[in-house]
C-alpha cells in the first residue's frame, strides 16, 4: 500500500493506539490535532495531554485549536494538504471546509456500534445501560454528530468489563481497523454503509446525576452503573456526610419488603428497589481505592443503617 500522509485529530489516551498504529503501518504523519491544555493535579497546573505528548516524541508538529471554525485554523489545516484525517475522540466539531479537504476525507473511530451510542461517552452508556455488546465503528464522517455511513464495524462482548478494561480493549481493536480500513479505501474495494434509521441512541456527556447510586433502582443496574463509571469518576453513596465511591460490586438477593438503601449486613450489602448490592471496591475522599472490608474495620457502617 503507497503510505499516506495524514493528520491525527485526537485527545484522549483512547487514541494513542491508533495513532501508533498507522505510523507502524508506513503513513506519514503530517500534524497531531488536540484539545487544548487543561488543569490537572492538585496544583490544578495546565498540563498536554497524551496526544499531544505522543507528536513531541515522533517528533510531529501539533496543534490545539479551541475551535477549527476560525478561518486562520481552517487555512493551516487546509495548508497541510491531507490524503486522510483520522479521528478518535477529538471532542470538537469538523466544519464543512476540514470534513471535505483529505482526498479520502475524515474517518472516525467510534467507540460503539452505530447507530447505538452516538456521541460523547460511547464506552460508559453501553454499560451502564447493561448493553450485552458493542464494538467499533469506522465511520466516514459528515456534517451530523456520527451519522456517516459505516466503513467497517467490530462487534465484542462487554462481560464482566468496567469502563476501563472495555476501554482498553476498543482501542486495540480500533488501531487494527483503521489501518486496515485505509489500505481498503486506499485500493477502492470498501462499500459504505448509510447508518440505519432505526435504533439510534445518544451517549450524552456524564453529569455529576450519574454518579449518584439511587437504592430506588434494581440492583442490576446498579451494578451495570458501577461497571460503567469505574474506575473514573465512580459512583458514589453518601454516609455520614462522605461520599464513598463504589469501583465493583456484586448483585446479591435481599429479603422482600426490604427498605431501599437499607444495609442488610456488615459487609455494606445495601437493598435496592429489586435485590441488593454489595460493594466489593470503595474510595473514600482523600484515600486510595481499597476492598470494603479494609474501608469497614476504620469506619463501620452497621446493619439497619439507611443510606440516603
Amino acid at each position: 500500500m503507497t503510505p499516506l500522509k495524514f493528520v491525527f485529530m485526537g485527545t484522549p489516551i483512547f487514541a494513542l493506539p491508533a495513532f501508533d498504529a498507522m505510523i507502524t503501518a508506513g503513513h506519514e504523519p503530517l500534524c497531531v490535532y488536540s484539545q487544548p491544555p487543561r488543569p490537572a493535579g492538585r496544583g490544578r497546573t495546565s498540563r498536554n495531554g497524551p496526544m499531544i505528548e505522543a507528536a513531541k516524541a515522533r517528533n510531529v508538529q501539533s496543534r490545539t485549536p479551541k475551535t477549527l471554525k476560525d478561518i486562520h485554523e481552517t487555512q493551516s489545516f487546509l495548508s497541510l494538504a491531507p490524503d486522510v484525517a483520522v479521528v478518535a475522540a477529538y471532542g470538537l466539531i469538523l466544519p464543512k471546509a476540514v470534513l471535505e479537504a483529505p482526498r479520502l476525507g475524515c474517518i472516525n473511530i467510534h467507540a460503539s456500534l452505530l447507530p447505538r451510542w452516538r456521541g460523547a461517552a460511547p464506552i460508559q452508556r453501553s454499560i451502564m445501560a447493561c448493553d450485552r455488546v458493542t464494538g467499533i465503528t469506522i465511520m466516514h464522517m459528515d456534517k451530523g454528530l456520527d451519522t456517516g455511513p459505516i466503513l467497517a464495524q467490530h462487534e465484542i462482548c462487554i462481560g464482566s468489563d468496567d469502563a476501563g478494561r472495555l476501554h482498553d480493549r476498543l482501542a486495540k481493536v480500533g488501531a487494527e481497523m483503521i489501518v486496515e480500513t485505509l489500505e481498503k479505501m486506499e485500493a477502492g474495494n470498501i462499500l459504505e454503509m448509510p447508518q440505519p434509521e432505526s435504533g439510534a441512541t445518544y451517549a450524552s456527556r456524564l453529569s455529576a446525576e450519574d454518579e449518584r447510586l439511587d437504592w430506588h433502582r434494581p440492583s442490576i443496574e446498579l451494578e451495570c452503573q458501577v461497571r460503567g463509571l469505574s474506575p473514573r469518576p465512580g459512583a458514589h453513596f453518601t454516609f455520614a456526610g462522605e461520599r464513598w465511591k463504589v469501583l465493583s460490586a456484586t448483585v446479591k438477593s435481599a429479603p422482600s419488603r426490604t427498605k431501599p438503601g437499607y444495609v442488610l449486613d456488615d459487609q455494606l450489602t445495601v437493598a435496592c428497589a429489586a435485590g441488593a448490592i454489595q460493594p466489593s471496591k470503595v474510595q473514600r475522599p482523600g484515600r486510595r481505592p481499597m476492598s470494603t472490608s479494609e474501608a469497614l474495620r476504620g469506619t463501620p457502617i452497621p446493619p439497619g443503617t439507611q443510606l440516603g
